[in-house]
This record gives structure tokens, C-alpha cells and sequence, in this order.
């Protein structure tokens, strides 16, 4: 890969094993998640784009996101190349508590394309900060995942069954058109999979 000529950078967010281990996970939005992440990778390696792989960790934390258990790595499937960056954060943009902005300005990197885990939790804030640091941002939905949400006031500790079952629940469908709804016009452009494809 050519760094001096990389305008380009795919940013792949938190497409770890953290997630696998969580109750929700079967209902995931995306079960093909790492299939569409390694289409991306696919496009940006033949372009010469630089690859940054992302990891969230929480230390000391017990949960799944505590390095210590052995899940901060990315799920299975997807396999960073010689020279492919791996930072690992600690907040829920991919900027503030890494080197990710000099790394990306040592490439000379101007635009960012976004995918992983979550669609509007890491992937949207990092998109967010992206756009307020002068980046250009695609943000490739089909190529993110995310899981329902419950309501604030819902009780802690119901099953998974339980909160797919609540009508107060915000469903993967309504969370990704609200990420999109705001992200598009004001802080990215979105496309799919098929389109960074072709283009």
C-alpha cells in the first residue's frame, strides 16, 4: 500500500467478539455484519485506502468489553493485513481517546468511510466527530449493526424475549432511519455496499 497517496481510509468500528458474547445478540440488525465489512475491506485494499481497525475496551469493567475476558478482538472472518492500524478506544468515538487523527493525517487521508458495531452509538458518533474535524464521511449503513433499544424507564435484567416483546422497545429498523435521517446532509453521505462497489 502506498500511505503518501491515501486519500481514503476505511474505518471498521468495533466489529468485535465483545458483541457476540452479549444476550442480544441474536437479535442483532445485521447478522451478515462481517461479510458486508470484508466487501469494504475488499474495495479499499484494491484502491490502496488505508484499512483502521477499531476496538472498544473497557478495562476493569468485567463486562464483555473488559480486555481481560478475551473478547476485545474482532469477530471472526475479519483479518487485518501486515501494516492495517488496530487502535483500540475507550469512548464511544473512535477519536478522542486514540491517535486515530494523527494516524489519519500522517496518511493524508481527507475522507472516512464509516462501517461496524453500533450503527448509531459508535459508528454515528465517530462519524459526528469525523465531520466536525473537516473530514469528508461516508457512512455505509448496510455495512453496520446494531441491536434494539429499551425504553429509559424499563426495568432492568427482562429477558431478551421480553424486550423484543415491549412496544416501547425502539426497533434495529426505526434506529437505523433515525441514524440516517441524521446524519445524511449534515455530517456524512450514505451508501451502500454495492455502491463503494461500483463506484
Amino acid at each position: 500500500m502506498n500511505t503518501a497517496t491515501s486519500r481514503t481510509a476505511l474505518i471498521v468500528i468495533d466489529a468485535q467478539e465483545s458483541f457476540r458474547r452479549r444476550a442480544d445478540w441474536p437479535a442483532v440488525s445485521n447478522p451478515a455484519i462481517v461479510e458486508q465489512v470484508n466487501r469494504l475491506v475488499d474495495v479499499a485494499r484494491a484502491k490502496g485506502d488505508l484499512v483502521v481497525w477499531v476496538l472498544h475496551s473497557e478495562p476493569g469493567s468485567g463486562t464483555v468489553f473488559d480486555p481481560a475476558l478475551g473478547h476485545v478482538q474482532l469477530i471472526e472472518g475479519l483479518e487485518p493485513r501486515a501494516g492495517e492500524p488496530i487502535v483500540t478506544k475507550t469512548s464511544h468515538n473512535a477519536f478522542t481517546t486514540t491517535n486515530l487523527q494523527q494516524l489519519l493525517t500522517g496518511h493524508g487521508v481527507a475522507e472516512l468511510v464509516v462501517c461496524g458495531i453500533r450503527t448509531e452509538q459508535c459508528c454515528e458518533t465517530t462519524t459526528r466527530i469525523g465531520s466536525d474535524l473537516g473530514y469528508r464521511m461516508v457512512f455505509v449503513t448496510d455495512a453496520t449493526a446494531t441491536h434494539p433499544i429499551e425504553h429509559r424507564d424499563a426495568p432492568a435484567g427482562r429477558s431478551l424475549a421480553e424486550i423484543l416483546a415491549d412496544p416501547a422497545t425502539l426497533g434495529t429498523d426505526e434506529i437505523i432511519a433515525r441514524t440516517e435521517y441524521a446524519l445524511a446532509g449534515r455530517f456524512a453521505r450514505i451508501a451502500t455496499v454495492v455502491e463503494l462497489e461500483k463506484a
